[in-house]
């Protein structure tokens, strides 16, 4: 379901809230344990600089991830994210919660995710965004794909595209 770069800028001017998944977005997708089985993710710096310029643009942040992981609260509250949602067994009642809870509608939510669970919500919102490394089911479905895989700068790609959208320089 492409589109041209001007019809994406086009959608993209409009967005009010980013919803990310974690696993495979936010962070490269590998399950990482310490020897006392306490998992562990590593996040982009870059990743997260772009998400604190789209929030100081204006643009409200979410998350919604099937796991749930105190690491992942913490990196929430360190970026300013306005939604969180953790344990979300089904992502499309999370999202329908954010549009309620902050009154917008698909049109203005951008979403990116990368596997099977978030389909849900990538045929529901109006920009649905996959990473470069995302599943081909979710590549099918998104209008935009990230030159960048999950976790490794592919976030900071989507804030830049939509603060350009929006007119707002990164810097």
């Amino acid at each position: 379901m492409k589109i041209t770069k001007k019809e994406l800028i086009n959608k993209l001017k409009y967005i009010k809230f980013l919803i990310l998944d974690v696993d495979g977005v936010l962070t490269d997708g590998k399950l990482i344990y310490n020897s006392d089985g306490i998992e562990l993710k590593a996040f982009d710096v870059k990743d997260g600089y772009g998400l604190v310029r789209l929030k100081q643009s204006g643009v409200r942040l979410g998350i919604i991830t099937a796991k749930s992981s105190s690491i992942v609260e913490t990196r929430a509250k360190d970026l300013g994210i306005d939604a969180l949602y953790q344990n979300a067994g089904n992502k499309l009642t999370a999202y329908n919660d954010i549009k309620a809870k902050y009154s917008i509608t698909d049109d203005e939510i951008a979403y990116i995710g990368d596997d099977v669970p978030d389909l849900v919500v990538l045929r529901q919102t109006g920009v649905p965004i996959a990473v470069h490394d995302a599943v081909e089911a979710v590549k099918k479905t998104a209008v935009y794909i990230t030159k960048k895989c999950g976790g490794n700068g592919a976030v900071r790609e989507v804030a830049e595209i939509i603060l350009q959208a929006k007119g707002t320089p990164l810097s």
